[in-house]
C-alpha cells in the first residue's frame, strides 16, 4: 500500500473527464439491474431444476432396481424408504455446486466445462453422502449396487440439466436478453467501443466511459499539493462511477498510461467493485495467459508445456502396453504384408523415412514400403491422388492405413507415440514453418500413427495452405486439451469412422 501511495503522491490527475454515456453497449442502470436480477432468478430457478430432478432420479433409481433387479414387488417396497437419502443427495450436490460457484460459471465456461464441473460435483456430493451415513450409522439396508445406481441416475440428471440450461441461457446472453454484468469502461473511446463489443458477446453490457485521465509528472510542484491535487482528482473519479452501481471497472490503458494504471486503480480501490486492468492490443495475449507464482515472484506464464511430468509418464505407460499388445496381435499381418511386397515390386519391405519429432528433433520413421521409389528429406514429392509412383498394393495398404502399423516399433522406442499430431517430411515442415504461426508447437509432443486431425478427414494432400491450417488447427487442438480417454477416443475412431480413411491415397 505504501508503494501505491508513493505513486499517487507524484502523478496527479488533471482534465477529469466527464462521464458520457457509451452509446455501443450501453444501458442505464435501472434497465441493467433489472437484467441482472433476471440472470439471478434464472440461476436459482436452474439450481433448483437440478435439485429436484437429482432428487426424483436418486429415489426412483433406488426403487427401480429393487423391483426390476432384485424382483421386488413394488407394494412390498416401502415407498418412504428412500426419500431421506434422496433429498441428502440433493441437497449435497447442491451445497457443492454453490460452494464451487459452478452455476455462475455458465458465463464464462464452454459447455463441455460446464458439463464436467457437474460431473465432479456429483462425484464430491456422492463422497460425502456415504462418508454422512457411515458416521451416522444408517446404512444398514443400503447395498454398493443401490448406490451404484443412484450414482449413474444423478450424474445423466445433472448433465442433462445442466445441457438445457446452457443451451437456454448462451443465446439469450449474447442476443442481450440478459445482462450478466454492468461495466465502467476507462481509456480511450475507440478501444473502449472495441472491448464493449467483444464483451457484449457475453453478456456484459458498459453503462458508462471514461477517457484515460492525463498524467502530469512536475518535478517542480511540492510532493504535498500534488498529492493533494492527486486525490481530489481521485475522488471525484469515484464519486463519477459511485451511483453507476457498476460490477466491474475496466481500465485500457494505452502503453503510454501503463505507469498511471497502478495509482487509477488505487483511488478506484474505495469503490465496491472489480477492477480490472487491460493494456491496449493485449486482450488476445491475456486469453492464453495465466498469472503463476514462480519462485517468490508472480509472472504471467503465457504457454505452458502441455504435458507434465506425470501425463508424460501416464501417456508413455499407455504407448508401450498398448504397442506390444498391437505388434503381437498383428505379428501374423507383419509376414502375410512382407511376402505381398516382396511379390508386387521390387524393393525392401520397409521404408524408413526421416520426419521431425518431438521438439522438433528427426527421426527415422518406419513404414511399410508403397511407392516404387524411395524419396526422403528435400528430395520429396508428396503423394497425389492416382499417383503413378504407388505400387498396386501400395493403394491398399495406403488406403486401409495397414502401411502405418510398422511405426509400431517407433512408439516402442520413444520416437513417436500411438497419437499426436502426424509427421510431415522435412522438406514440408520447413516450407509450412514459414507460413503458419505456431506451426511448430505441433512438436510439443511426441508425434503418433494417428492423430485428432487424421479422424476428422485432415490427411492426405496438402497442396493448399488452408489445408495445412486446418490440420495445425486438430492438432493444436489435442495438444491443449489431452487426456489419456482422448487418446481412447481418437483409436476407436481411427478403426472404426470413415473420415480416417478420407483421403489416404
Amino acid at each position: 500500500m505504501a508503494g501505491w501511495q508513493s505513486a499517487m503522491s507524484y502523478a496527479s490527475f488533471t482534465n477529469l473527464p466527464v462521464s458520457t454515456k457509451f452509446p455501443a453497449g450501453s444501458v442505464d442502470a435501472g434497465r441493467a439491474r433489472v437484467g441482472k436480477n433476471r440472470l439471478a432468478a434464472l440461476l436459482a430457478l436452474a439450481a433448483s431444476t437440478e435439485f429436484l430432478f437429482i432428487t426424483v432420479a436418486a429415489y426412483f433409481a433406488a426403487i427401480l432396481y429393487h423391483q426390476l433387479i432384485l424382483g421386488q414387488v413394488l407394494v412390498s417396497l416401502d415407498p418412504a424408504k428412500y426419500i431421506q437419502e434422496s433429498l441428502l443427495i440433493a441437497t449435497l450436490e447442491l451445497l457443492v455446486s454453490i460452494g464451487l460457484g459452478q452455476y455462475s460459471r455458465i458465463l464464462t465456461q464452454p459447455r463441455h466445462m460446464f458439463l464436467w464441473s457437474g460431473a465432479s460435483s456429483v462425484f464430491l456430493a456422492f463422497c460425502f453422502f456415504l462418508s454422512t451415513i457411515f458416521l451416522l450409522k444408517i446404512s444398514d439396508g443400503y447395498s454398493r449396487a443401490t448406490v451404484i445406481a443412484q450414482a449413474v441416475s444423478v450424474l445423466l440428471a445433472v448433465l442433462g440439466t445442466r445441457a438445457i440450461w446452457f443451451a437456454l441461457l448462451q443465446p439469450a446472453i449474447a442476443a442481450g436478453l440478459i445482462d450478466a454484468r454492468r461495466i465502467v469502461l476507462i481509456g480511450d473511446q475507440g478501444h473502449c467501443l472495441q472491448f464493449s463489443i467483444r464483451a457484449m458477446g457475453t453478456g456484459i453490457r458498459t453503462i458508462h466511459s471514461f477517457d484515460f485521465p492525463t498524467v502530469r509528472t512536475d518535478a517542480s510542484v511540492p510532493p504535498l499539493p500534488g498529492a493533494a491535487q492527486a486525490l481530489l482528482d481521485a475522488r471525484q473519479l469515484v464519486a463519477n462511477c459511485r451511483p453507476l452501481r457498476a460490477d466491474d471497472i475496466v481500465i485500457l490503458p494505452s502503453e503510454a498510461d501503463v505507469p498511471s494504471a497502478l495509482a487509477l486503480a488505487n483511488a478506484l480501490a474505495d469503490l465496491p467493485v472489480d477492477v480490472h486492468v487491460l493494456p491496449v492490443g493485449s486482450i488476445d495475449l491475456m486469453a492464453v495467459s495465466r498469472i503463476t507464482q514462480f519462485g517468490d515472484m508472480v509472472t504471467m506464464r503465457i504457454f505452458q508445456c502441455p504435458l507434465d511430468p506425470f501425463k508424460r509418464a501416464l501417456k508413455r505407460a499407455f504407448d508401450v502396453a498398448a504397442a506390444i499388445a498391437g505388434l503381437i496381435m498383428v505379428s501374423p499381418l507383419f509376414v502375410i504384408v512382407a511376402l505381398a511386397i516382396k511379390l508386387d515390386s521390387r524393393g525392401p519391405v520397409f521404408f524408413r523415412q526421416t520426419r521431425h519429432g518431438y521438439n522438433n528433433e528427426p527421426i527415422r520413421v518406419l513404414k511399410f514400403r508403397t511407392m516404387t521409389v524411395m524419396e526422403d528429406g528435400d528430395n520429396f514429392n508428396p503423394v497425389v491422388k492416382h499417383d503413378p509412383r504407388v505400387t498396386r498394393l501400395g493403394h491398399l495398404l495406403r488406403h486401409t492405413n495397414i502401411d502405418e502399423l510398422p511405426q509400431l516399433f517407433n512408439v516402442l522406442v520413444g520416437d513417436m507415440s500411438l497419437v499426436g499430431p502426424r509427421p510431415h517430411a522435412t522438406s514440408q515442415n520447413e516450407v509450412f514453418g514459414e507460413l503458419i504461426s505456431s506451426f511448430f508447437r505441433r512438436h510439443n509432443v511426441k508425434p503418433g500413427i494417428t492423430g485428432w486431425a487424421q479422424v476428422n478427414g485432415y490427411r492426405g494432400d496438402t497442396d493448399t495452405l488452408e489445408k495445412m491450417q486446418r490440420r495445425v488447427e486438430h492438432d493444436l487442438y489435442y495438444i491443449d486439451n489431452w487426456s489419456l480417454l482422448f487418446d481412447l477416443r481418437i483409436i476407436l475412431l481411427t478403426l472404426l469412422s470413415r473420415k480416417a480413411y478420407t483421403n489416404a491415397y
